[in-house]
């Protein structure tokens, strides 16, 4: 089927294998636990490809994955994507060279999330300049947290309201007793954004902790 489109067969297994790889390394970590999370990454203009709904991502196949154009619609029938495929596609529209967006539901991430107000506040690490464009530790990075609902299309409005009105540079944001998001301009600078993200989050649920002792 996928030879018969614009998309190549060797673009496709390609970037599949990438996906496939992070995913692998990411269940490692335990980071995206019973099938939770989901993986996109951008094929051209008009489309991109996600992981199907139910994958157990720790063992994630290229035929795991599937195409979709940029109004969400599949393009391999009797395929069913993530059921959070607008937030990617929120994402794309949002920014044409956003090239891969990751969603994972790391414990501490998703613990700090149910304790956070409208956004979490990082500054002063090292590791936020592993995020492009942060060139200091003393740059601020805010990370929205929206509240979870199973109403994908409110929470896309919801984040696509934040996106056009927030100067933060942070790539990524957290969904209230849900999880992580982070994206980069491709599968490479999403995983580092995502496990600095990740990394930032573990510090701030730390140092709280701390301090409440």
């Amino acid at each position: 089927m996928r030879d018969a489109r614009k998309i190549s067969v060797a673009s496709f297994a390609s970037l599949a294998e990438s996906l496939c790889d992070i995913c692998h390394l990411f269940g490692e970590r335990q980071w995206c636990l019973a099938t939770s999370g989901n993986f996109s990454a951008r094929l051209d203009s008009d489309h991109f490809m996600i992981t199907q709904s139910g994958k157990d991502k720790s063992k994630l196949t290229p035929e795991d994955l599937m195409i979709c154009n940029m109004q969400g619609r599949p393009e391999d029938r009797g395929l069913i994507p993530s059921a959070e495929t607008a937030l990617h596609l929120c994402l794309y529209h949002h920014d044409p060279d956003i090239g891969a967006v990751f969603h994972t539901h790391s414990a501490t991430a998703t613990a700090l999330s149910r304790h956070a107000d409208s956004a979490v506040a990082i500054t002063g690490y090292e590791m936020q300049k592993a995020f492009a464009g942060i060139r200091s530790h003393e740059t601020g990075l805010s990370v929205p947290v929206f509240d979870n609902t199973q109403d994908m299309a409110a929470l896309a409005k919801n984040l696509e309201d934040c996106l056009g009105n927030s100067p933060s540079p942070a790539p990524g944001f957290l969904i209230r007793g849900h999880g992580l998001y982070a994206w980069g301009k491709d599968v490479t600078e999403a995983q580092r954004h995502l496990e600095a993200m990740e990394f930032l989050l573990s510090c701030v649920w730390h140092d709280r902790s701390a301090t409440r002792q």
